[in-house]
């Protein structure tokens, strides 16, 4: 059995991991005002894993509306912070404030993944990672941005543990592609036991 999964996600990386686990996919991004979306969450007291899986679900309900056949896939991550939701920096400046104050300190990712098949949700998983940063120098922070600044725009907390990132890094708990932005291992064991994949 076969089923078409489209990814309501522009992020290169969650397409790069599903391409490399051998998951056939089309992209159609699903286009929400996240940051509304989250403000007003925040303002309700929603906790993290809620507000994950929240805008997961409300991209894949935002694709699944325009009848594509098939399974839609929403996603989303948000890191924790002190009971904080920290955003991805728009600027260096907010890359290295983020990164300021994440500094010796524990955090932890969430991301989330829901599947919408026939405009309803059949699937949803909320992975979790903790990290602790270690007490890096205000030198070493400058260089960090001043090299990488281009490849972690993107990304929530202004790093990418699968490049120089790690370096950041004293302790990393969870699974990689958690951290990546998806909760891979789930996501293929449902679609395994559901026969979309072959056993």
């Amino acid at each position: 059995m076969t089923e078409p999964i489209i990814l309501a996600s522009t992020s290169e990386i969650r397409s790069k991991l599903l391409r490399n686990a051998g998951l056939d996919h089309t992209i159609t991004p699903a286009r929400i005002d996240e940051d509304s979306i989250k403000r007003a969450l925040e303002a309700e007291e929603a906790t993290p894993r809620d507000i994950a899986d929240t805008l997961a679900e409300m991209k894949a309900r935002k694709v699944a509306e325009k009848g594509i056949g098939g399974l839609v896939l929403g996603c989303d991550q948000v890191l924790s912070f002190k009971g904080a939701i920290l955003s991805k920096p728009k600027t260096r400046q907010e890359a290295h404030d983020q990164l300021v104050a994440l500094r010796g300190q524990p955090h932890q990712l969430l991301s989330a993944a829901v599947i919408y098949e026939d405009l309803k949700p059949v699937w949803r998983h909320v992975g979790v990672a903790r990290l602790a940063m270690r007490d890096f120098s205000d030198a070493y922070l400058d260089d960090y941005l001043e090299r990488n600044w281009d490849s972690i725009r993107w990304s929530v907390g202004g790093y990418k543990i699968e490049e120089e990132g790690i370096r950041l890094f004293r302790m990393v708990q969870g699974d990689t592609f958690t951290i990546q932005g998806i909760p891979l291992l789930e996501l293929l064991s449902y679609l395994t036991l559901r026969g979309t994949l072959p056993t």
